[in-house]
């Protein structure tokens, strides 16, 4: 008969594949089920309120047209549903392609039971499949998987999220439209169980069994799988463990699988109490807390409350004589006489040896099933996730197992290392035994035969041997024992054991029939050919089944979760002791045993899957590897702040020339003692992790000096985050700015983590400043990127940044203020501070007074300041930031240009007539006085908002300035070449560069039906400069910041409207001037003069040449303006 898994079985190949995706879909479930969208959970008020309108569950479908037009009737809403949708649509689909994959899962599941019911596959039918071992196996597979992530998707994402994220999904996708889409039947499956996770959450009535009963399933297939599952040992795990006692952790697997399967039939649970028994005797007649899939605990207590039969059958398990039966016995207790020692004593240096393996292999195996029982039933009875703590018997049951086990947390976990090492050395040793053991056995084969031919030549008579006689008989026997010695055949095991046991008794008869003893060199050549032939017997047991049986015995898989509980223990154990570390390397090896189970099928398939399914389980474990290792960073670093903190505070530096009567004071060697001690611990910390070989956890290489790198990162990271977050908090409400003085205070802390760097790196043997740059620098860079996130209408996610790191993470602190980040915050405490409306800078002096008092605000030195404490990093990132800022308050602008002008027919018909006045703008306009005053008073009510962004930006523009001279400034000193390079470039390019854009704006023509009132809109600038001077104290205007804006404003429009801008301003100033001229006025007018000094100053910011000014206004009058300032 064809194997069921062969390639050419289709029957064995379609089912095949159906289970190796479904370990592949849970695998995807639980990777995505660490990827949910905060905002979907809606636990927050300002979420609720902000998305609750564009968020709904299936009460959707009841009216999606009422949720449709609500959204059309506001068009902010409307708005923030299209940026909801650009952000979140990736990840839903993602996540709907995984609850797509779970439904199709099952519909292929159905498929194939029918093809097996219509005979498609040829001889086969599903009781033939059931009675091959493969098929019963996979066909059991195939439902409990089915079963495992259905509790999955309940366990891991709430009902209710995963209604909101499916009507998301389909509003925002093509799905809805499309003919083949089966979102109905997916919404079926999995709309809200009402189940919840939480502690303490009421468990829905049928539950879960009408969750497994939304896909009907054929009842015939999920009897027969029962009865499988019930009557035989499937996996064939008994021979495994062969003492009764153990019966129940060789079924363990199995028991899960049953536990899970039952759910599809809640009869047997509730009613037959028969059937009930018999599972609870086979598979839970001493155990109660399960593993179902990946250590994902159940406790049957909770579980099977509401059923009755089930519940009346586990209570004899439940009685606490029976509980206090195996405690008494100690079956399950680890502090038990005998097996710590034993273990303990196995685990001595040099004990292990190979003759002692191969003459106690059962022995050996043994003690490795009792102990890895042992720890299985604490671990698991004792983990706090299995047990509700507001269940009074649960509470009950757990404490009577603590008392009569005598439960020690750190002694199980002290075993636990035990006997990974000791399993590991074993299984090492047993392989190097298996590879060598043809060639052991050949080489004591041929030892044995050359033994028995030099003494077939000793009683040859030839060659000489003290006081032995010819005897020919004796000569030719030897001869045949070693031709049959070296007759022996390796292929044929079985026959060349028996056949040594022949040679060894033949070689014993021959020494007592022929008197031979009284020759010790005969007797010395006997016992060392049956001393080889008995090794070629024990070589010849050395077979590949105790490693399987080891494999079997050590599964660790049902504690992938409940580890962590003893991650504190383990971390005490490496703080105490680094060179635990070693002993850990063989528990983290035994946890990754656990990935065989979820790729076995993936594996046998052949599936793409492998990779991704491989490197997801694995990845878990080495976080969890390197979290427990995280200590030794931890450890490092509170040893390395108690260093600085000397070296700062308490250690005085030795001058270059020093007195010889001062040499007493400046030793301090008890502070330098201090230090030598803490730096030797830092030196243990790292000798400890680096006795970590390197290993291959699944199918990740893990380099314990990488492991290192990473954990330093990782904590300084965490370490300098923390420092800036709390570091930079401002109080607004302050009398004096707090910025200067926490800036400082930062510096200081900053300059301490840099300090302490460049101390440690040579003793832990890291490239200390590359690493502070790199982290400092993403540290930075990922904050400026959050706090842009405000401004940009598509986020950048987390696991979509270039910054955030999984192995080496950045901290997401709460909040504090409107800003998200501590960049934010300084951002905005400097914004707030150099208020045009409140202070006044003066360019020449680069500093900010005060309006009201005169005093200086802050200067230049504040972003040296800010250099000393962020970096260079830390510049670029506010000025990153300031741009984002520039943007919003020009899509301000124009956003109030459109409603308070281009909307309001009555502003349009004032701009036009005003606009008719001025034509031709070569000309003069008559009475200007008169006429431009009667301009602004019409217009007077929208110059507010107008003026308030313009400055902003202005002020911004101002800041940026600031940040390039610092910039520019610092980098001349710190790269020196680099700079001169880099301005030789701008040199070149730059202007090329300007003839490009130059020539670009002249070929593009900008056509727009709002574009031909822009004209407008610069005349509107040019009739507030009137006011520029600021004659009220109660109407602030800062000129630097008004230029500058007004500046940037023009820059973001075609040059020709700064050109018609600037034509009106000299319009202005010679109508004026002719008016003054005309009517004898002596002195320039006011408005005039600052009409001339902002074109002074146009043309100062912009580097433009003087005729582009005296275009407009002639050069006598602004050479008349000269003698006026």
């Amino acid at each position: 008969m064809v194997d069921f898994l062969a390639e050419n079985n289709l029957c064995g190949q379609a089912v095949l594949r159906i289970v190796s995706r479904g370990n592949a879909i849970i695998a995807e479930l639980l990777r995505l089920s660490e990827f949910i969208p905060a905002v979907f959970r809606l636990k927050d008020k300002s979420d609720q309120q902000k998305y609750g309108d564009i968020i709904c569950d299936f009460s959707y479908f009841k009216g999606p047209e009422y949720y449709d037009s609500k959204l059309e009737a506001k068009p902010d809403l409307q708005d923030l549903d299209d940026e909801f949708r650009e952000n979140n649509l990736e990840i839903l689909s993602r996540f709907y392609l995984a609850f797509e994959s779970v439904h199709k899962y099952i519909v292929d599941l159905i498929r194939y039971l029918d093809d097996l019911y219509e005979g498609v596959y040829i001889q086969q039918t599903l009781e033939t499949v059931l009675l091959n071992e493969d098929g019963k196996q996979l066909l059991c597979e195939a439902l409990y998987l089915y079963g495992v992530m259905l509790l999955v998707i309940d366990q891991k994402m709430e009902g209710e999220v995963r209604e909101r994220m499916l009507v998301s999904y389909y509003r925002y996708s093509a799905a809805r439209s499309s003919a083949d889409s089966n979102l109905d039947d997916i919404c079926k499956l999995l709309r809200s169980t009402g189940y919840s996770s939480q502690s303490g959450a009421k468990r829905p009535a049928n539950y879960p069994e009408s969750y497994f009963q939304r896909v009907p399933i054929s009842s015939t297939f999920i009897s027969m799988v029962i009865g499988r599952l019930r009557s035989d040992d499937i996996y064939n795990q008994v021979s495994a463990y062969p003492l009764p006692e153990h019966r129940s952790t060789a079924l363990a697997n199995q028991a899960a699988m049953l536990y899970v399967c039952l759910y599809f039939i809640p009869s047997i649970l509730q009613t037959q109490q028969a059937k009930m028994r018999e599972i609870v005797d086979k598979y839970f007649p001493d155990n109660w807390v399960i593993s179902v899939y990946m250590g994902i605990t159940v406790n049957l207590v909770e579980a099977w409350e509401p059923y009755k039969a089930a519940k009346i059958a586990l209570n004899y398990t439940l009685d606490s004589a029976n509980i206090r039966e195996q405690q008494v016995r100690s079956r399950y207790s680890v502090s038990m006489e005998g097996l710590r020692p034993q273990i303990q004593q196995l685990l001595k240096e040099g004990f292990l040896r190979e003759e002692i393996i191969l003459d106690n292999v059962p022995k050996l195996l043994n003690c490795l099933r009792d102990c890895n029982v042992s720890i299985r039933w604490l671990m698991l009875h004792t983990a706090d996730s299995a047990y509700d703590p507001n269940n009074k018997r649960l509470r009950q049951i757990k404490d009577q197992v603590i008392n009569d086990s005598k439960y020690n947390p750190k002694i199980l976990f002290q075993v636990l290392l035990d006997t990974a090492q000791f399993e590991f050395t074993l299984k090492e040793m047993f392989k190097k035994m298996l590879s060598e053991k043809q060639l052991k056995w050949e080489s004591y084969r041929a030892e044995g035969s050359e033994r028995m031919t030099e003494l077939a030549e000793v009683f040859s008579g030839v060659k000489p041997l003290t006081r032995v006689e010819k005897n020919e008989n004796l000569q030719a026997w030897f001869r045949e024992i070693s031709k049959q010695i070296e007759s022996l055949n390796y292929e044929d095991s079985t026959a060349a054991g028996r056949k040594t046991v022949q040679l060894i008794q033949a070689l014993v008869e021959v020494q007592e029939f022929h008197q031979l003893e009284s020759n010790l060199q005969v007797c010395q050549f006997l016992a060392d050919t049956r001393k080889f032939l008995h090794q070629m017997i024990r070589t010849i047991n050395i077979k590949e089944e105790v490693l399987i049986t080891m494999q079997i015995v050590g599964d660790l898989s049902y504690a992938w979760q409940i580890i962590d509980s003893f991650t504190s223990i383990m971390q005490e154990s490496i703080r105490v002791n680094p060179s635990m570390v070693t002993k850990l390397r063989a528990t983290f090896l035994k946890l990754a045993s656990a990935l065989d189970l979820p790729l076995l099928r993936i594996n046998q398939a052949n599936s793409p899957d492998l990779l991704s399914v491989s490197q997801f389980y694995s990845g878990e474990l080495v976080t969890y590897v390197r979290k427990v290792l995280q200590i030794i960073p931890e450890s490092m670093f509170t040893s390395l702040a108690k260093i600085i903190k000397l070296q700062i505070h308490a250690i005085m530096e030795v001058p270059t020339r020093l007195d010889k009567d001062k040499l007493k004071d400046y030793a301090q060697l008890g502070a330098r003692y201090e230090v030598a001690k803490l730096t030797h611990a830092i030196s243990i910390f790292t000798e400890g992790i680096l006795m970590m070989k390197t290993t291959l956890v699944g199918i990740i290489k893990v380099d314990p000096k990488q492991l290192l790198e990473d954990g330093i990162r990782k904590e300084l990271v965490r370490r300098v985050a923390y420092a800036l977050h709390k570091g930079l908090i401002f109080n607004p409400k302050a009398k004096t700015s707090e910025l200067m003085p926490k800036l400082k205070e930062m510096a200081a802390t900053m300059d301490g983590f840099y300090r302490a760097f460049e101390y440690i790196q040579d003793y832990v043997s890291i490239y200390g400043l590359k690493i502070w740059q790199e982290e400092v620098s993403r540290i930075i860079n990922y904050n400026v990127e959050q706090e842009c996130n405000s401004f940009l209408r598509t986020k950048i996610q987390d696991w979509q940044s270039v910054y955030q790191s999984t192995h080496i993470p950045i901290p997401k602190f709460p909040a504090v203020d409107e800003s998200a980040t501590f960049i934010g915050r300084l951002c905005r405490e400097i914004l707030r501070i150099t208020d045009p409306k409140a202070t006044c800078y003066m360019d020449q002096l680069n500093t900010w007074y005060d309006l009201k008092t005169h005093q200086e605000v802050t200067n230049n030195r504040l972003f040296s300041e800010i250099q000393d404490t962020l970096g260079t990093f830390g510049l670029n990132g506010l000025d990153r930031l300031l741009c984002f800022m520039m943007v919003k308050e020009l899509q301000n602008f124009l956003s109030v240009f459109q409603k308070t002008i281009l909307r309001d027919k009555a502003m349009v018909d004032v701009f036009k007539a005003m606009l008719s006045a001025v034509n031709p703008v070569k000309g003069i306009v008559a009475n200007a006085s008169k006429g431009y005053a009667n301009a602004v008073a019409k217009t007077q009510r929208i110059w507010g908002p107008y003026l308030e962004s313009i400055m902003k930006v202005g002020q911004m523009q101002i800041l940026r300035q600031q940040i390039a001279n610092e910039l520019n400034y610092s980098c001349k000193f710190d790269s020196k070449h680099l700079a001169a390079a880099l301005e030789n470039l701008n040199k070149s390019v730059a202007p090329s560069e300007r003839m490009l854009v130059h020539a670009y704006y002249y070929d593009r023509m900008i056509h727009s039906g709002e574009n031909k009132y822009l004209i407008h809109c610069q005349f509107c600038r040019f009739s507030y400069l009137q006011r520029m001077t600021c004659r009220k104290a109660t109407d602030p205007v800062d000129w630097s910041p008004l230029v500058l804006g007004l500046l940037t404003l023009l820059k973001q429009f075609h040059s020709r409207y700064t050109e018609q801008f600037l034509a009106l301003i000299g319009q202005f100033i010679r109508s004026v001037m002719e008016q003054c001229t005309s009517q004898k006025i002596p002195d320039m007018p006011s408005d005039v003069v600052g009409a001339l000094m902002f074109l002074e100053d146009y043309v100062r910011y912009t580097k433009l040449p003087r005729k582009v000014a005296e275009a407009h206004v002639p050069s006598f009058i602004f050479d008349e303006f000269r003698t006026v300032l």
